[in-house]
């Protein structure tokens, strides 16, 4: 991260950045921007606009307002149709890590700077893994859809139905997808007492390094292997992968991993075949799932949002407040940083 040379917390009382139409550099934050970014951006000389254009809308809000930098998380689409409409853009913006919403190399072939912020969200990421793990375990998620309805009337018949839970510790995890979300998530699980094996094609191995209140430190390497050893061995499986042209976890993964074993899908849609998870759900080969991210965003197929085995949540791994602050201050850094001052 380059370090910015103003300080961010100081007003500045005329603008840096200068353009021939408006007096500032123009930032459309058209997914959202934390408070802490829009005035760090603001307090560097740039106007901020926090409006939601429709994506059909945008060729024309951008270029009616001179729009400088596009900021999006995963909503927007950023295509090739909308950089040659908008001449105006130079720098696109991704809140997040996956840029698969934006045609990230046709924009640098135009000289846009395209940037995103890897490093901001991976704790919030990791955390929402173990909240569908913790209750995915324990059957929290079906039982919190049952008993708004029935714990009145069926309270000990629902006791003994969610009594069957487990426990994590001495559990194995697999973790596919070994850079920051993925070491964050390791973290967590060493924590819990739990062995963790990773697959990366990116990484031999990796140390990961646990952090306590009183300074202390614990260091420990682990080496990754192939997905095809990985899902024999792992009592479950979590995925922190880019998009995939294919299936990471089909049907044949499915078939090679233990009875019981269950999947979380924090990553991106597309990377689990859904068709063949749900009949693995429906055999008793997966124990339960857990999706964030879903091959149809945003209209999940009704059969995944109707199973039982199923814990969900709409796609808010990043989602934390701690996380959209650091989106947006990283953000404003980078851009700040690109698109210097004329002193």
């Amino acid at each position: 991260m380059v370090s910015l040379k103003y300080n961010l917390n100081e007003t500045v009382s005329k603008p840096h950045f200068r353009n021939k139409k408006t007096n500032y550099m123009k930032v459309l934050a058209n997914d959202g921007i934390s408070k802490s970014g829009v005035k760090a951006l603001e307090n560097a000389g740039f106007e901020v606009l926090t409006v939601k254009v429709a994506q059909e809308q945008l060729e024309n809000y951008i270029n009616k307002n001179n729009i400088d930098v596009i900021l999006v998380r995963s909503a927007t689409k950023v295509r090739k149709d909308l950089i040659d409409a908008c001449p105006s853009l130079k720098v696109i913006g991704r809140g997040g890590v996956g840029m698969d919403n934006i045609d990230v190399e046709y924009a640098r072939s135009k000289d846009i700077k395209v940037i995103n912020t890897p490093a901001a969200s991976s704790s919030s990421v990791a955390e929402l893994v173990f909240a569908h793990l913790f209750g995915g375990v324990r059957n929290l998620h079906d039982a919190n859809r049952t008993m708004p309805l029935e714990g009145d009337s069926r309270f000990k018949e629902l006791k003994k139905t969610y009594g069957g839970g487990k426990e994590l510790r001495g559990k194995t995890l697999g973790i596919i997808g070994f850079g920051r979300i993925g070491r964050e998530v390791a973290k967590i699980a060493l924590g819990c007492g739990m062995k963790v094996i990773a697959s990366d094609n990116q990484v031999g191995e990796a140390d990961i390094t646990l952090d306590f209140y009183d300074g202390q430190q614990i260091t420990l390497k682990i080496k990754t292997e192939p997905v095809s050893e990985l899902i024999k061995h792992s009592d479950f499986i979590t995925l922190h992968v880019p998009a995939q042209k294919k299936y990471v976890i089909g049907e044949a993964e499915i078939e090679q991993m233990k009875d019981g074993a269950a999947i979380i899908n924090a990553a991106r849609g597309g990377v689990i075949d859904e068709k063949a998870l749900l009949e693995a759900l429906e055999k008793g080969k997966i124990s339960f799932a857990a999706l964030d991210t879903f091959e149809n965003e945003p209209s999940p197929e009704i059969k995944i949002l109707m199973n039982g085995n199923i814990s969900l949540s709409p796609h808010i791994g990043a989602a934390t407040e701690e996380a959209q602050d650091r989106i947006g201050v990283e953000l404003a850094e980078q851009i700040v940083s690109i698109l210097k001052p004329v002193n």
